[in-house]
């Protein structure tokens, strides 16, 4: 076995390679900053419901509604998830987390942050 071997296992999807253009944009409904986010989407099932990579933001604040299951772990930078009720944590270099389908509230990038996600579309009811 020649675990320093070139060969790709077949199937898997190393994540976090950034290969190829970002897509680019601006988060909708804004509250605070000008943010660019940036989403490097490197796999996604057959079912078209499962999706992960990489995604970067710079400062800002906006309103989310989440009808989508994530799971987070951040990379570099802070970010704050304040909830609709005004609860608020906030998450740095090594957290991980899952936002739930239903939440809502507003996503604050205190500083750069890149982050791995996992996200899970469930089918509509």
């Amino acid at each position: 076995m020649n675990v320093n071997s070139t060969e790709r296992l077949p199937g898997l999807v190393r994540l976090g390679l950034c290969a190829g253009p970002a897509e680019t944009g601006r988060p909708a409904r804004i509250t605070d900053g000008a943010p660019v986010t940036s989403l490097w989407n490197e796999y996604g099932d057959n079912s078209g419901r499962l999706f992960s990579g990489i995604w970067s933001s710079t400062a800002g604040s906006w309103q989310v509604d989440y009808t989508e299951e994530e799971v987070c772990v951040i990379l570099e930078g802070r970010i704050r998830l304040t909830a609709a009720d005004g609860i608020a944590e906030d998450f740095g270099p090594g957290d991980s987390f899952v936002i739930p389908s239903g939440f809502r509230g507003t996503w604050t990038t205190l500083e750069p942050v890149r982050k791995l996600y996992v996200i899970y579309e469930p089918p509509a009811a």
